[in-house]
C-alpha cells in the first residue's frame, strides 16, 4: 500500500490526541451502551421499553453506523450478532437472521413492509440508507405485528424526519471509497412550524467495479442508484399524520464470472477499464415507487395507529444493449394496518389489529421466471403485556389467510424443459393458505442493569409463487431456477433464553436459540443443465436449527472500550444423510473484536478561537469467520469455506462552531492486509473455475478505505 495511505488516519489520530484534555469520567458516552431503561423498541408489542422486551432486539443507532464503510444500509448490519447477509457483489446484500432470510425476513419502513421480488438471490432492499436514525433487529418469528411471514424476524427501519416544534435545519452528507471508487452523497432540509412538518431528501451514489488481489476488477460489479423522498404532514398534541413518498432507483451490471479458458481471466467487454462507471452487459434497471399515509392519533385512553401503503416495483433485466429488456417484472403491493393500544386496568396494556395486502405481479418481457399473478393476505392480531413486580409478560396471538390465484392470461404451454405441470391451470386453480401464529415470554428484571429473558415463539409462513411455480433463466443468479407445486407452509417453534448486564464498566449480553421448522423450503441444484445453466429446483424438509450470541463490551476507565461478539448457528435438515444434512446458506461462526478509544466526549476547544473538537474517536478491529464445513453437499449445491480475518480502522470526530455541531469527519479503513477471501453467503462463490489457478468462484472486495463527511445546516 502506497506510503500516503497510512499519513491520513495517524496524523488525523495524533491531532485529536494533541488537542484533546483530560476529562472528567462521565457515562454519557458517545460510543457506550444503548441505555436499556430508556431505549424505546416497537417490533413486538408496540411502543415499548428495551429492557421490558422478552424477545431478542438488537437496537442499532446512527453512531453505530458512522464507522461502518458498506457499499448499502443492509451490507452495514453483516457483522450485528446473530446478522449475516447474502452478496452478489454489485451493490446488492440480502439480509440473513440467524441462518433464515429471503421472504422469512420483514423489512419495515415508513411504517410499511417493504416489497419487491425479494425472493429472488439477487434481489436487495430497495431502501436509501441516508437519514437511517435508527434499526430494530428484532430475532425469531415473536413478532405479530407484521404478518407470518416475520418468521425469521424483522427489521425495522426508523428515520428521522420529523422535527420537534419550531425547529428546522438539514444536512449534506459526502462519503467516498478507494476501492470501487464509490461516491456517495445526500442532501437533506425539513423543519416544524406549528406543528406543519416536512422534509425532503435526495441521494446519489456510483460504483465502477470493485477489486481484490485475485480476481482484479471484477466485470459486472459496478452499480448507480437514485433515491428521492419527501414527507408532509401534521403533528400536534392529539398525535400525527403524515404522507410519505419516495423513489428509488438503482442500475447494477450483473457480475457472470466466465473466464477466458486461455489466460484464466474474467471475460470484458473489448476496451473495457475497470475504473469506468458505464455499466457492462447484462444489467438491471430496478424502480420502486412507494406512497404512505401513516397516522397515529390519541383517542380515548389509547392510541389508533393505521398506516396505508402502495408500492409498485419494477425490475427489468437487459442482455442486448439495442434490444428491449428479456425480463420484466413488476409488481404492485397495496399493504394496510390499523392497530389500538390501550392501558388496560393498571400495569395491563392491550394491542388489537388487523393488517394485510394485496398484490399483482405482471410480467411484459420475452422471458418469464415465474407466473403474474395476485395474492391477498389479511391477518388478525391481539397482544398483551403486564408487569408483576420484577416480571414483565407479554404475548399474543395472531391468525393469517392467503389467497393466491395466477392469472389467466399467463399460463404457458410446457416445453422440453418446462415442468409439465403448474400449480394454476390457467387461472381456474387457486390456493390458499391460513395459519396461526403465537409468542409468550417474560423478562425478570434481576436489579437494574440485569435482565434474564425466555420467550416461545410459533411461527407459520406459505410458500411464495417463486417457489411454488419459479420455471426459467434467473440471469441475475446466474442459473436456471424451478419451483415446486407440491410444498406446504412452514410451521415453526423457537424458543429464546437471553440475559443482559450492564454498568458503568462492562456490558454483557448473551443469548441462546432453539429453532424447529416443518416443511423447511431450500433451493438445491440438481444434475440437470437448461439454457447452458446449472439448474436449481425447490425442495423441503424437516429442520432444526440453534445457536447462541454472546457480547461484551469492557471499558475500565470510560474513554477506552474493548467489545467483543461472538455469533454460532447450525442448521440441519432431520433424518438425512451426509450430503443433505445441513442446510444451504448458513452463515460461518463469527468473532469481532474492537479496540476503541473515545478521546474526547466534550468539547475540546482549539486554542482561542470558537472551534472545538467532540466526540472524537479512533478504532482497531478484527472480524474474523470460522471455516464453515456444515454444507449442503449433495449435486454440488455448497462447498466448505476456509476460515479468514480481516482487519479495520477507524478514526472521527464531530467539528464544533460556537457550541454547535457543524461537521461529522469519519476515515475508515477495512481488510487492511487486502486479505483474498470469499464470504460462504456470496452467490459468487460458485461462477466460473479459473483454469490456470484451480480457484472457483469470484472473489470479495479487497482492501479498502473511506471518508464520511457530514455537513449540519
Amino acid at each position: 500500500m502506497h506510503k500516503r495511505h497510512y499519513i491520513l488516519p495517524l496524523f488525523f489520530a495524533v491531532a485529536l490526541g494533541v488537542y484533546a484534555q483530560e476529562q472528567a469520567d462521565t457515562t454519557d458516552m458517545f460510543y457506550g451502551h444503548v441505555d436499556l431503561e430508556a431505549a424505546t423498541v416497537t417490533g413486538v408489542t408496540g411502543r415499548t421499553r428495551l429492557s421490558a422486551s422478552p424477545a431478542p432486539i438488537k437496537l442499532v443507532v446512527a453512531n453505530d453506523l458512522r464507522g461502518i464503510s458498506a457499499s448499502n444500509v443492509v451490507a452495514a448490519l453483516a457483522t450485528q450478532p446473530g446478522m449475516a447477509v447474502l452478496t452478489t457483489g454489485s451493490g446488492i446484500s440480502k439480509p440473513i437472521i440467524r441462518g433464515l432470510g429471503f421472504n422469512r425476513i420483514v423489512c419495515m419502513a415508513d411504517g410499511v413492509r417493504q416489497e419487491g421480488q425479494q425472493w429472488g438471490g439477487e434481489h436487495g432492499l430497495e431502501l436509501d440508507g441516508q437519514g437511517i436514525d435508527r434499526i430494530e433487529i428484532l430475532k425469531g418469528p415473536a413478532s405479530l405485528m407484521y404478518g407470518s411471514d416475520a418468521m425469521a424476524g424483522v427489521l425495522i427501519f426508523h428515520t428521522n424526519d420529523v422535527r420537534e416544534e419550531g425547529a428546522h435545519g438539514g444536512s449534506v452528507d459526502a462519503e467516498y471509497q478507494t476501492n470501487s471508487g464509490l461516491w456517495n452523497y445526500s442532501l437533506n432540509y425539513g423543519g416544524n412550524h406549528g406543528g406543519f412538518v416536512w422534509d425532503g431528501r435526495w441521494s446519489q451514489k456510483a460504483a465502477h467495479a470493485y477489486k481484490n488481489k485475485y480476481d482484479g476488477y471484477v466485470p459486472g460489479s459496478q452499480f448507480a442508484e437514485q433515491a428521492a423522498r419527501a414527507m408532509l404532514g401534521l403533528k400536534k398534541s392529539w398525535g400525527h399524520s403524515l404522507l410519505r413518498l419516495s423513489y428509488y432507483h438503482l442500475n447494477p451490471s450483473i457480475i457472470e464470472g466466465e473466464r477466458d479458458g486461455a489466460t484464466g481471466e474474467l471475460e470484458a467487454p473489448d476496451g473495457w477499464r475497470g475504473t469506468s462507471y458505464k455499466r457492462t452487459l447484462p444489467f438491471q434497471h430496478v424502480h420502486h415507487y412507494k406512497a404512505v399515509w401513516d397516522n397515529d392519533i390519541r383517542l380515548g385512553a389509547g392510541r389508533l395507529l393505521a398506516t396505508l401503503g402502495y408500492q409498485q416495483n419494477q425490475r427489468k433485466e437487459f442482455e442486448d444493449m439495442t434490444a428491449e429488456y428479456a425480463l420484466y417484472l413488476k409488481l404492485h403491493t397495496l399493504t394496510y394496518d390499523a392497530r389500538y393500544v390501550v392501558p388496560f386496568s393498571g400495569d395491563w396494556k392491550l394491542s388489537v389489529g388487523v393488517g394485510g395486502m394485496w398484490q399483482h405481479a405482471l410480467n411484459y418481457g420475452e422471458e418469464e421466471l415465474i407466473p403474474a399473478h395476485k395474492l391477498f393476505d389479511i391477518g388478525g392480531f391481539v397482544t398483551a403485556s403486564k408487569r408483576v413486580g420484577a416480571f414483565n409478560f407479554s404475548g399474543g396471538l395472531r391468525y393469517d389467510h392467503r389467497h393466491l390465484s395466477a392469472d389467466a392470461a399467463d399460463a404457458l404451454p410446457p416445453t422440453p424443459v418446462r415442468r409439465q405441470s403448474m400449480p394454476f391451470a390457467a387461472g381456474q386453480k387457486a390456493l390458499n393458505y391460513s395459519g396461526l401464529s403465537a409468542s409468550l415470554g417474560g423478562v425478570w428484571n434481576v436489579q437494574r442493569g440485569l435482565n434474564v429473558r425466555l420467550n416461545l415463539a410459533r411461527g407459520y409462513r406459505a410458500p411464495n409463487m417463486a417457489e411454488l411455480a419459479s420455471d426459467g433463466v434467473h440471469e441475475g443468479a446466474v442459473r436456471y431456477e424451478r419451483g415446486n407445486a407440491t410444498l406446504k407452509p412452514e410451521h415453526s417453534w423457537q424458543g429464546d433464553l437471553g440475559i443482559d448486564y450492564v454498568n458503568a464498566f462492562v456490558s454483557l449480553q448473551a443469548a441462546l436459540f432453539l429453532n424447529r421448522i416443518d416443511n423447511y423450503i431450500y433451493l438445491r441444484r440438481t444434475t440437470e443443465v437448461a439454457d447452458a445453466l446449472p439448474v436449481y429446483e425447490y425442495s423441503s424438509g424437516d429442520a432444526r436449527l440453534w445457536g447462541f450470541e454472546l457480547g461484551a463490551d469492557v471499558h475500565p476507565i470510560h474513554s477506552l472500550h474493548f467489545l467483543t461478539t461472538f455469533s454460532y448457528v447450525q442448521a440441519v435438515q432431520l433424518h438425512q444423510p451426509a450430503l443433505t444434512k445441513y442446510l444451504p446458506q448458513t452463515p460461518a461462526p463469527r468473532w469481532t473484536g474492537e479496540l476503541k478509544w473515545e478521546i474526547t466526549h466534550d468539547l475540546v476547544r482549539l486554542g482561542a478561537s470558537p472551534l472545538a473538537l467532540q466526540h472524537a474517536f479512533a478504532a482497531v478491529g478484527v472480524e474474523v469467520n470460522l471455516r464453515q464445513g456444515h454444507c449442503y453437499l449433495l449435486d454440488g449445491t455448497e462447498t466448505p469455506t476456509p476460515s479468514y480475518t480481516l482487519l479495520g480502522f477507524s478514526v472521527g470526530t464531530d467539528v464544533c462552531w460556537r457550541g454547535k455541531k457543524r461537521v461529522e469527519l469519519t476515515f475508515i479503513a477495512d481488510n487492511l492486509l487486502n486479505r483474498a477471501y470469499q464470504s460462504h453467503l456470496s452467490r459468487l462463490k460458485y461462477v466460473d473455475v479459473n483454469s490456470l489457478t484451480g480457484r472457483t468462484g469470484v472473489f470479495n472486495p479487497g482492501r479498502n478505505f473511506c471518508i464520511k463527511v457530514g455537513v449540519v445546516l
